[in-house]
């Protein structure tokens, strides 16, 4: 397997306590912040606060950590950069009834493969979808393989990066959506939904599924039909059935 050069890997990153500081103060996206272990103090709550406020986690490593990530002068703390610009999903909704679209969005509880990810976004940019929900912490990174699987469609399709699914279920509720969950335990077939309202798909991660506590949120639940015993479809294949329906009834309407 070909490894990435330690020039190609710190172009992503900024270091040091005076650039990383700055950089969040001027609203620059970072993917995830790593402070030293036992970095206390104005500094340290500094960077916090500003990471709190978009979002941003921040983790606790030993220095050695921080050795991996770059051979220079550190200071305690690495930023990776996000490779994209997240979008806010109030002003990507506004954007969309402004428009006079039927919004239609897709909500990732949990996926981490990012491999996956990209070839939900991919799957979504070419069904039509409005932009594509992850969570700060727990969800797959936006990394060059991602950026790969999705075959440039993460550039183009909206993300937005929410602290919290359920605050982003209930505020795209309130908006008129209904929220649809794709599950496996449920006799609701996927064709059986009207997919020509403003609707938000709500995916659950490979493995786990979707957490009990979103699935309570959603309004329907559906599910894909698969011929014999099998267990069920890779989420990223899920993802573009329902988004075939939704497009094949919405282009039927």
């Amino acid at each position: 397997m070909k490894r990435r050069s330690t020039k190609a890997r710190e172009s992503q990153l900024i270091f040091g306590k005076h650039p990383l500081l700055e950089a969040l103060k001027a609203g620059r996206g970072f993917d995830k912040i790593f402070l030293q272990k036992g970095m206390r103090g104005a500094y340290s709550n500094s960077v916090l606060e500003l990471a709190k406020d978009e979002g941003i986690p921040v983790m606790r490593v030993p220095t050695e950590k921080l050795n991996r990530l770059t051979r220079k002068n550190h200071q305690g703390v690495v930023g990776i950069v996000s490779l994209i610009q997240y979008f806010q999903l109030e002003d990507i909704l506004a954007h969309v009834y402004d428009r006079g679209e039927v919004p239609l969005f897709l909500l990732c509880d949990g996926i981490t493969d990012v491999r996956n990810f990209g070839a939900i976004c991919r799957s979504a940019l070419c069904a039509g979808a409005h932009g594509v929900v992850i969570t700060a912490k727990g969800s797959a990174s936006i990394n060059a393989d991602a950026m790969k699987a999705s075959a440039g469609a993460i550039e183009k399709i909206p993300i937005c990066k929410v602290r919290f699914l359920d605050k982003a279920i209930h505020f795209l509720k309130y908006n008129g959506l209904q929220i649809v969950a794709s599950i496996l335990e449920t006799d609701h077939l996927v064709d059986q939904v009207d997919w020509t309202i403003p609707t938000a798909i709500l995916l659950g991660a490979e493995g786990e599924g979707i957490r009990p506590k979103h699935l309570d949120l959603a309004d329907t639940a559906v599910r894909i039909p698969i011929a014999g015993d099998f267990d069920s479809y890779n989420v990223s294949v899920a993802t573009g059935i329902l988004l075939y329906e939704s497009l094949k009834q919405r282009l039927n309407n």
